[in-house]
């Protein structure tokens, strides 16, 4: 890798594995501002589970806890797709749509060629969908708004046009075993999620392409100067986002046993959410994944205990909306006194 690429990634504090004691000023003096905001939100979290399992009973049910991660498995997936995204500069709306359009890609295609096809297929259209945004965005130039916009309806109107907006059921019977199957009461969507979770992680702190990702959001010209195809990151960081969007709309379906063309409509949203909720900006060059697993189980956690205590769901998007007012403003006003 060339010293200009060292510079921006050193700049960044993501150049590789550190010393055990820079590890550890790292975690007690965060480097930099939205390590900082992480840290806050996840000793929040800590301190609301620790609250909720003194005061209440049920939260501190295994079964309870067990749910948690099933919860958030789904959009915990998107969300760490979401956060390569974010970190490389962009994002992706159309992830919500992708994930229904894989759901029921999935299933068609098992009731003619049984599950194992079926699946391969719904990854297959994550893959293609974030493949084509990416795509749009590195070679056409499209600003990732309306790229990701545009997809996401261009995917909902034809996957409504091809179903009549209705689901596809009754599915074979080996997608509620695959749903239902667990490992010590852990799900298999939850063990999926562990997987992308611990996947990710490696990519993006392990690999050299992890480390062009965070180049390329810190500085896409100086990135390109020295010598990195920044289109094809982009586009291999997309094709990722759409993958996991797919994986989670194959999740689903096997959750519900039923093919869903309206499902996912606010997956783009909350995943985004969850990131930003996390610590990271959407500026894009810092972050991890651990920023969106503390942000999606922010969300997870709050909407359990709404439920525990009776509170209207309507408030969850009260809440999530201040959580990302409170990391957005934190980042802006630090902005606005460095400049």
């Amino acid at each position: 890798m060339s010293k200009a690429t060292n510079q921006v990634l050193d700049h960044q504090g993501y150049s590789g594995p550190s010393t055990l004691s820079k590890r550890l000023r790292q975690l007690l003096l965060p480097p930099t501002p939205s390590a900082v905001v992480q840290r806050v939100m996840l000793v929040m979290l800590v301190l609301s589970v620790l609250a909720l399992a003194i005061a209440n009973p049920s939260f501190r049910n295994p079964a309870n806890l067990l749910n948690i991660i099933q919860q958030a498995s789904m959009v915990g997936v998107i969300a760490c797709g979401m956060q390569l995204m974010i970190i490389s500069g962009g994002f992706d709306l159309s992830v919500g749509a992708t994930a229904a359009a894989s759901g029921c890609l999935a299933a068609y295609v098992s009731l003619q060629m049984g599950i194992a096809p079926g699946m391969v297929a719904g990854l297959a259209v994550g893959l293609g969908v974030g493949v084509i945004n990416g795509s749009l965005i590195a070679k056409v130039g499209m600003n990732p708004f309306v790229a990701t916009f545009g997809s996401q309806a261009v995917v909902t109107g034809v996957l409504y046009a091809l179903t009549n907006a209705r689901p596809i059921a009754p599915l074979p019977r080996e997608w509620r075993e695959l749903g239902f199957f667990n490992i010590g009461g852990l799900t298999f969507s939850s063990m999926v999620f562990i997987v992308v979770v611990v996947g990710l992680h490696l990519v993006l702190r392990y690999t050299r392409f992890g480390q062009h990702i965070y180049a390329v959001g810190s500085n896409k010209v100086g990135t390109s100067r020295a010598g990195v195809k920044v289109d094809r990151v982009i586009i291999a960081t997309y094709a990722i986002g759409g993958l996991t969007a797919g994986i989670a709309g194959v999740m689903l379906t096997s959750i519900t046993g039923v093919g869903s063309p309206q499902a996912g409509t606010t997956w783009a949203l909350l995943s985004i959410a969850a990131v930003v909720i996390g610590g990271t900006p959407l500026t894009g060059g810092v972050g991890g994944i651990s920023s969106a697993v503390v942000g999606i189980f922010a969300l997870t956690v709050l909407n359990n205990a709404m439920t525990l205590y009776s509170i209207s769901a309507f408030w969850q998007p009260a809440f999530m909306g201040l959580g990302v007012l409170f990391a957005v403003g934190y980042e802006a006003s630090r902005q606005k006194r460095k400049a």
